[in-house]
């Protein structure tokens, strides 16, 4: 029979979790990210979603971080955790869109509900109003376009929310926090920037980027010279260097398949 001693360090080694889970209310997120986002060859990082819909204690763990984030009071947070906050909420709202549905090709298959009269409902999820957030009930769009955009007026929030799509900057595979954030931020910035699907530089020298410069230009600089200051920044050498030699884009692309891992992996 176990002595009262070992009864004890039990009890405490049990409830070692939940004073973890209350001192970093971002463990649970963290610890589903990195189970199941996986790096791959190409750069592009994957979502497991398979593995992920198939463990329905991951499922239920998911809807209980977005369940204790949404008790949470961003408007009292200081800027980093705030940005932090809503890049984590975003991220977890549309792994759970995804989840919910897979297996789809694209996230674009998702059409959003409750807004018979807005015509983006056809685009995706990003109109459904998913969470409620201090009082107001928001959707993907609320979060990125309406709050963080506005709020922070910083480029790289493209870089912090994943759309669930090969084009889009990597799913970052833990969650951002405040402490890491600035050199978080410049680290996915950088990885985007200088992989092809952020901008390559055309055998005849143009410059093709993604998509994301042309739909959110204003957010940098602007204009096609505001654009490419933004890649000359986070630019390794090599690309910097070509950058260097000119400032207009001939066009841009984006690829909607979905970030989705391959079986087995």
């Amino acid at each position: 029979m176990p002595t009262r001693r070992t009864l004890l360090a039990l009890t405490a080694t049990a409830a070692l979790p939940a004073r973890q889970a209350a001192a970093d209310p971002d463990a649970g997120l963290d610890a589903l990210l990195v189970r199941y986002v996986v790096d791959h060859p190409d750069g592009v990082t994957r979502v497991r979603y398979g593995a992920w819909k198939a463990n329905a204690a991951d499922m239920r763990a998911l809807d209980v971080w977005i369940a204790e984030a949404a008790s949470r009071r961003p408007s009292a947070m200081e800027r980093a955790e705030a940005f932090a906050y809503w890049a984590n909420l975003y991220n977890a709202l549309t792994l759970k869109v995804v989840l919910e549905r897979h297996p789809v090709r694209s996230i674009r298959d998702i059409r959003s509900t409750g807004v018979p009269l807005d015509p983006r409902q056809f685009n995706g999820p990003w109109r459904t109003r998913l969470v409620t957030i201090e009082g107001r009930r928001m959707s993907l769009d609320d979060i990125e376009h309406e709050t963080m955009r506005p709020t922070f007026r910083d480029p790289r929030v493209h870089y912090a929310v994943n759309c669930a799509s090969i084009g889009c900057p990597n799913i970052w595979p833990r969650a951002w926090r405040a402490a890491t954030l600035e050199r978080e931020l410049d680290a996915a910035a950088a990885a985007f920037v200088n992989h092809p699907r952020g901008v390559t530089v055309m055998p005849d020298g143009r410059l093709r980027v993604s998509s994301i410069y042309s739909w959110f230009r204003e957010d940098f600089g602007g204009s096609e010279a505001g654009v490419v200051a933004h890649l000359r920044r986070y630019a390794a050498p090599l690309l910097a260097a070509r950058l260097s030699e000119r400032d207009a884009i001939a066009g841009d692309a984006y690829d909607w398949a979905l970030n989705d891992a391959p079986p087995g992996t």
